[in-house]
């Protein structure tokens, strides 16, 4: 190459052995270090520093010989242990973003109770697995702060994250890839800002790119005013939530939250499949700072969005005491969507024969229905302080993920109301949009009925059961515990009892069109009206009931072919997973299946 000679690194008479540096070239700006071919004694130095010259010239003479190895100049070799001062700046730079660097705020969290951002994702994250982006992001507010203070208390810019493992002692290295997102609460309260918002969406779209479920961590006040030095009016352009509603139904999105929730945190918990949160919780689209800002009053944080509120009304899918046991239930939850479990054990079958009291007019415990069917601690029920009338929960059958909906014979009967039917049709596009098949245990009287009812919009909230379970494409099984009435039963199969790829009924099941005491009243109000001694009308009306009993009993219906099968209780997994079986495998898809998975 052509250059100019920069320094000259030996003189006449110095011994060299082969592969030391003679002489410091600079080129293009790029300083080169020209090494001597062969090891001996320098006869001659042809250039000085500030010579240039061009590819051919000769720039130092060897003589080859053999030399006293003592005497020549060695080869640099760099000391491996060494740590350089860029990498000792990086090292610094690096050691104060972990909580050792924050002992005061780290002991403020755990006299509140709670665990930092770093040990909850270390829990969460398979040892050794987190690779963090972003880490040395600081706040945006270098025109009103320094940058020793910044780097010291707004370090990650509140907000963690990367990718990690998951559940891969238990699913493999490729099922338990994920990204993992965490507000810091110790950093501005967990605020949104400026830098955090870019690095969500370098998050987001890793995501979308290799389609990896994500777990976020949304603890939390929202938006950061404060961040002054950021390029911005309103912010109101960041892709953030954009890109968050975007993965919705594609991947699984995991929600956790312990403490406070508020508004921009709150927004991106609300897109998530399934929202974990602890007992302390508070959750709101807006804070107390803001409602005080709009003029409605003033309250403390508590206040707003508490679990009393937030798990009755359906926003919350799973409570749980601490952060701990939200980090186990995310990992739980995961894994029903990585994989086959090959270790499992299940219940005595022979038990079910006894679930169902042979009384017909008797409640049972329906929970008790699904824990005896599914493998031992399988199960997770979500939405369990909501919509009470309808059971929604994931489980495994002989280590196969399967979602589950069952009636609760517990609240109206079993009836279908406005919340149940919402529960149920967003518990099916769930299921749908990461191919799990379902299971529907069905008992009920049909869809709940009177003014009230119909004041709770019904008509179109039931609808939904229908037009969602005619779009779903994963099998799914309806298994007839007791009563299959009316629209109601034919709601808990897809919309008819064709549409299931099995349907079964066990001995106590009982079908028909409507349910049986109600029939008997409109169907033979002629005759019951006819009779005018009450005790006799009683007997008519009870040998009627009986009549339609025997007439819409499982077994009955089973000789017109109106389902598939009338089985032992004891046979009900066998025949699930049989079904299962025989369906094909879901297409690898390159995208989404459903457009996303309803919030509500």
């Amino acid at each position: 190459m052509a250059g100019t000679v920069v320094e000259v690194l030996v003189g006449p008479s110095d011994v060299v052995r082969a592969g030391r540096s003679v002489v410091i070239l600079e080129s293009m700006k790029m300083e080169h270090e020209v090494p001597s071919a062969s090891t001996g004694t320098v006869r001659q130095v042809a250039v000085a520093p500030g010579d240039t010259v061009a590819a051919g010239d000769q720039l130092i003479l060897v003589e080859d010989g053999a030399v006293d190895q003592a005497d020549a100049v060695a080869v640099d070799a760099a000391d491996p242990r060494r740590v350089r001062a860029d990498l000792d700046e990086v090292q610094r730079r690096q050691a104060l973003v972990l909580d050792e660097a924050r002992p005061e705020a780290v002991a403020r969290r755990r006299s509140r109770g709670h665990r930092t951002a770093r040990e909850n994702l270390g829990d969460l994250c398979d040892p050794g697995t987190f690779a963090e982006y972003g880490s040395l992001a600081i706040a945006a507010q270098r025109d009103r702060r320094s940058l020793d203070d910044l780097l010291r208390n707004t370090p990650a810019d509140g907000l963690i994250g990367g990718t990690a493992h998951i559940n891969g002692d238990l699913f493999g290295e490729a099922a338990s890839r994920c990204v993992v997102v965490s507000y810091d609460y110790m950093v501005l309260a967990g605020t949104q800002g400026y830098q955090g918002h870019r690095k969500k969406d370098r998050l987001f779209e890793l995501a979308e790119r290799f389609r990896l479920p994500l777990v976020l961590f949304a603890e939390g006040g929202g938006g950061r005013p404060g961040d002054t030095a950021a390029p911005q009016v309103s912010g109101l352009e960041v892709m953030a939530f954009a890109l968050f509603g975007r993965l919705s139904g594609l991947v699984p999105l995991v929600g956790v939250v312990s403490g406070r929730c508020f508004a921009g945190n709150a927004a991106l918990l609300g897109c998530c499949d399934v929202i974990i949160a602890t007992e302390d919780s508070s959750i709101g689209m807006a804070g107390p700072a803001m409602i005080e800002g709009g003029g409605l009053g003033l309250f403390r944080p508590d206040e707003v969005g508490p679990v009393s509120v937030q798990s009755a009304n359906g926003v919350i899918d799973v409570l749980v005491s601490d952060e701990a046991a939200a980090v186990q239930v995310a990992r739980q939850y995961l894994g029903y969507f990585q994989g086959t479990r090959p270790d499992w054990d299940c219940p005595d079958q022979l038990l079910l024969r006894g679930a169902i009291p042979e009384d017909r007019l008797r409640v049972y415990d329906g929970r008790a229905v699904l824990d005896g069917l599914a493998d031992i601690g399988s199960v997770l029920e979500l939405r369990s302080g909501w919509a009470p009338g309808m059971i929604t929960a994931l489980a495994r059958l002989e280590g196969r993920p399967v979602g589950i909906i069952a009636n609760n014979p517990g609240h109206l009967g079993g009836a279908i109301d406005s919340d149940g039917a919402d529960k149920a049709a967003r518990f099916l596009q769930l299921c749908d949009a990461h191919d799990l098949p379902i299971v529907f245990l069905c008992d009920t009287p049909g869809f709940m009925v009177g003014p009230e009812a119909e004041r709770r919009a019904q008509v179109r909230h039931f609808a939904r059961m229908f037009v969602v379970g005619a779009s779903v494409t994963v099998p799914f099984v309806t298994v007839i515990l007791r009563k299959g009435y009316g629209l109601g039963a034919q709601a808990m199969a897809g919309g008819s009892f064709r549409s299931p790829a099995l349907t079964v009924a066990w001995p106590t099941g009982e079908i028909g069109g409507m349910g049986l005491e109600g029939a008997v009243r409109l169907g033979f109000r002629k005759e019951l009206d006819a009779e005018e001694d009450p005790e006799a009308r009683q007997a008519l009306y009870e040998r009627l009931v009986a009549a339609a009993y025997r007439n819409g009993k499982a077994l009955n219906a089973a000789s017109h072919f109106e389902i598939d099968d009338v089985i032992d209780p004891a046979e009900t997994r066998t025949r699930i997973l049989a079904t299962l079986r025989a369906a094909p495998a879901p297409p690898v898809r390159e995208g989404k299946k459903r457009p996303c998975v309803d919030t509500w």
